[in-house]
């Protein structure tokens, strides 16, 4: 618009967070966020959608707003709109609460736009420290370890995007992502897959920007932390402008470090530990976090195929539902006018 770019995201609540809104109201606030800031967009309004079963209780509408202003009121980002009904009216017995919240932001030029695609062989990967949002939250909760959930209640992603806006280097890195579900393996493999690149990441040096508190949590219940949402902002740079990159994030207070390599070859995600190189593969689910998860497991189901099928069948049919849709409505006001 006029030059300006306008990108808008949206993310759904942590189901298992819906018995405690307030947290729930803070991550998914701050995910819309993230999902914004790394496009190289500053985030200028917020806006919500919230949906309570007939027997919900208001007082979680009230608890989950606040968690939203939260992050509001420390960002300096107004919520201007949203939406509050009933889950199908008084149709529906129970106490099921639905949300999201979304965000809208603003891109000053298209050259400050980042994107993986963007992502060169040759770049650097700086990695800021990562506490984890509501997957953490949610394993802190029902893994006995609630005192962990505190460590989550920060605005370190939004405090590093506003340092890369102010200091214009949006305009040249390459990109930026937050790893988030799937792990750290499947935003590697996504990116290999994207940007036809190779990856290659050091172990240590992850480690070392995680918050102790957290990483001890995942070990003790031994989850594979590089396979959950971590929170953590991956910064794809030119190695000429990395310095800049690091010197910009420790004046905003925030711990960073190069962790790995984008390479020509070979096109797939290689984790360096204990000095050795081994493949980084991603599961078909993310890492499993809570003890239902874990009895599920993270393999692909055995009717993989047929259900994929299906689901390609059923986007089929809903693309040409709408051209039928839009046709028939074209065909509408074209008598009109006649």
């Amino acid at each position: 618009h006029k030059g300006n770019v306008i990108v808008v995201a949206v993310d759904g609540t942590h189901s298992r967070l819906t018995e405690f809104p307030f947290i729930a109201g803070f991550h998914v606030t701050r995910a819309a966020m993230r999902d914004v800031y790394v496009k190289g967009a500053r985030p200028v309004a917020l806006f919500t959608d919230l949906h309570l079963a007939d027997d919900g209780d208001v007082g979680i509408l009230f608890d989950f707003m606040g968690g939203v202003r939260a992050v509001s009121e420390l960002s300096g980002v107004p919520l201007v709109a949203g939406s509050t009904l009933r889950v199908g009216g008084d149709m529906v017995i129970g106490t099921r609460f639905v949300s999201c919240v979304g965000a809208v932001g603003v891109i000053e030029s298209k050259e400050f736009m980042a994107a993986r695609n963007k992502i060169k062989p040759g770049d650097d990967i700086v990695m800021t420290e990562g506490a984890g949002g509501g997957t953490i939250a949610t394993t802190a909760i029902y893994g006995g370890m609630p005192e962990v959930v505190l460590e989550t209640l920060n605005i370190q992603f939004i405090e590093a995007c506003e340092s890369l806006l102010r200091e214009g280097l949006f305009g040249k890195i390459h990109a930026a992502t937050d790893w988030t579900n799937g792990g750290l393996r499947g935003d590697c493999n996504e990116i290999c897959n994207i940007a036809k690149v190779g990856i290659v990441i050091h172990e240590d040096k992850v480690r070392a920007l995680l918050n102790g508190k957290v990483l001890d949590m995942l070990e003790r219940l031994s989850i594979d932390y590089l396979g959950v949402s971590m929170d953590a902002l991956l910064i794809f740079t030119p190695p000429s402008y990395t310095d800049e990159v690091l010197h910009a994030l420790k004046k905003a207070g925030v711990k960073s470090d190069i962790i790995g390599q984008v390479v020509e070859k070979p096109k797939t995600p290689v984790l360096v530990k204990d000095g050795k190189r081994v493949p980084f593969e991603a599961l078909y689910r993310e890492a499993a976090y809570t003890k239902i998860k874990k009895l599920v497991g993270e393999g692909a189901p055995a009717e993989k195929e047929r259900f994929m099928k299906m689901a390609e069948k059923a986007a089929q049919q809903a693309i040409e539902k709408a051209s039928r849709v839009v046709e028939f409505i074209t065909a509408k006001r074209r008598s009109y006018m006649q």
